[in-house]
């Protein structure tokens, strides 16, 4: 840790509270506390192997707190394998039972303002940009299928089927022109309240330059969209070319979610039966969509 913080300026001797923080899945995380009353976190980037995107992840995290004009960290060091930055105040939402609908409402309006960031091009920061959605989320899709072999993962359908599958859907991609910088895990674990209100957005290593419809994957984990979330986003801006581009993000979270539990050494056969039967649905749902 001393390495890191001195990387980023800070002097590793006014370091007055270190304590690790619980609850992450890939990174590991430390919340710093300096003498001045600074409060940090330090992420470290894990050296055992992972899927073909989890590489330079903190690089692209640094990235998006850096353009995103949201309530996000910010930088204050950033290096090979580690990200230090500001700690957001609140409490993952995950934790808050209860919270009301308004919230959801505010959290459409911070997601919609989050969109605003453009790019030149589609794709996942850390790798060579596509010139189109397509063909930046064929990619995607294919790195990971290729990592289900490589792991010996089973699969709902076979990956070449589910290739295919995707790539029927091309015109529906092609509607996707201008590249939107999406955060793709915005699950209640990384999102924070403070008191009555939406605090922070936190852990954005997963982000990509691609459709903003893909955000709802996260936002809507294992639930159908809501109202609350559509009011504050803006309804309009989510028409039914996007609730069917919906369905196909959903399968590729869902590839990712079985997959990675093979490098990660997650043996839970419960866990397991229930992403493969969620990945299964949503396959039949893009089907369908056809």
């Amino acid at each position: 840790m001393e390495g890191e913080l001195t990387a980023s300026g800070i002097d590793p001797a006014s370091v007055v509270a270190a304590e690790e923080i619980g609850g992450g899945t890939y990174n590991r995380a430390v919340r710093v506390r300096l003498a001045d009353g600074r409060r940090l976190v330090l992420k470290i980037a894990p050296t055992a192997p992972g899927l073909t995107y989890e590489h330079d992840l903190l690089a692209t995290e640094a990235e998006y707190y850096r353009r995103i004009p949201g309530p996000v960290p910010s930088v204050v060091g950033a290096g090979p394998g580690f990200l230090l930055m500001t700690e957001v105040p609140g409490v993952p939402w995950a934790q808050v039972p209860g919270a009301g609908p308004h919230l959801r409402t505010e959290l459409g309006a911070i997601v919609a303002g989050l969109h605003e960031v453009t790019g030149d091009g589609f794709g996942y920061p850390q790798d060579p940009l596509h010139p189109t959605w397509p063909a930046a989320f064929a990619a995607m899709v294919d790195a990971v299928l290729a990592d289900a072999v490589r792991y010996g993962v089973r699969l709902p359908r076979p990956a070449a089927e589910i290739a295919h599958l995707v790539r029927r859907h091309e015109p529906l991609l092609e509607l996707v022109t201008t590249p939107v910088l999406v955060h793709f895990d915005l699950w209640k674990g990384n999102i924070l309240l403070d008191g009555d209100r939406v605090s922070g957005i936190i852990d954005a290593e997963r982000a990509f330059w691609g459709d903003p419809v893909a955000e709802f994957v996260s936002l809507t984990l294992f639930d159908d969209l809501d109202a609350p979330l559509l009011a504050g986003y803006g309804a309009a801006r989510f028409d039914a070319p996007g609730r069917r581009r919906l369905t196909v993000y959903r399968v590729y979270l869902g590839l990712i979610m079985l997959v990675e539990m093979v490098p990660r050494q997650d043996t839970n056969a419960d866990r397991e039966r229930f992403v493969s039967a969620w990945l299964a649905e949503h396959l039949d749902a893009a089907q369908r969509a056809l």
